[in-house]
């Protein structure tokens, strides 16, 4: 994604963070740096609602009066649509807090170009096998707090059938509501199946919990081991050949998606943005 610079606004990244996991934080970072690096915006900063800098200090970080901000989530929820706003002050699309125009974009896992990420890192992960002979499970963490976290999954899987991708069966799973990823197996009419964690960062879901929940582990380890689990593809498991990805956060081109999401808050809201 190339967008005009902005050369007077700052973009701030916010993410959820962890209190158990200090590497959950940074692909946060690395889509940062990434972004930074193109020299489109006078500043680029990260927050988090469990990490430093935290959200409520996220201002007084910045210098320019025009502040983007995208939420580095999967899916509209708790965190972008109570969270978030409380904590920023935020009112609408668009808010003056302590003298700063912020701009409210949607979060990047609503963005239609995730799809195209979901299938480049399900053929990464599974080189060489074919999508007709293969099913795909998108998997996320499921919860009845926010329906719409869940939306963003059904969406994906939707989009990933109508783009014609030619997988036998695409499907949504989860760990903590029907359909359970834990039933993978029961899931798949195939023999070969590819799981890819709708998350944003290699926390304790995705190489901890759904590892266990999947089979490929038979307890909760370490997180010092966790990568493992990325490297040692395919896994025989149930009679079946199993594929697990590392989640589609930790995917570098994730910063063109907050940059899209950047675009779509200007052609959406263009009356309201300084130019």
């Amino acid at each position: 994604m190339s967008i005009a610079p902005k050369p007077n606004s700052a973009l701030l990244i916010v993410g959820h963070g962890s209190t158990e996991n200090p590497d959950s934080s940074t692909p946060y970072f690395d889509h940062a740096d990434e972004i930074r690096s193109r020299g489109l915006f006078a500043e680029v900063h990260c927050c988090f609602w469990k990490e430093e800098p935290s959200l409520r200090e996220a201002l007084y970080m910045i210098d320019a009066d025009e502040v983007y901000v995208v939420p580095d989530f999967i899916s509209e929820g708790y965190f972008t649509q109570d969270v978030i706003p409380r904590e920023l002050g935020l009112d609408g699309p668009t808010t003056v807090v302590r003298g700063k125009t912020l701009h409210y974009c949607a979060p990047v896992g609503v963005h239609p170009s995730m799809t195209q990420l979901l299938l480049r890192r399900a053929k990464e992960v599974a080189p060489g096998v074919k999508p007709a002979e293969a099913s795909l499970i998108i998997t996320g963490h499921g919860t009845g707090l926010n329906q719409n976290s869940t939306k963003a999954i059904r969406d994906q899987v939707e989009l990933i059938i109508a783009a014609g991708a030619g997988y036998a069966s695409v499907t949504d799973a989860y760990m903590e509501e029907t359909p359970f990823i834990a039933e993978w197996d029961k899931l798949t009419p195939t023999d070969q199946v590819i799981v890819v964690p709708f998350f944003i960062s290699d926390g304790l879901h995705s190489y901890q919990d759904i590892p266990v929940l999947l089979g490929i582990e038979s307890e909760v380890g370490a997180a010092a081991s966790q990568r493992e689990i990325f490297r040692q593809n395919p896994h025989h498991l149930r009679g079946k050949t199993l594929y697990y990805s590392s989640a589609i956060g930790t995917e570098r081109l994730i910063a063109d998606v907050i940059l899209d999401q950047v675009s779509d808050f200007d052609k959406a809201h263009k009356s309201l943005v300084a130019n």
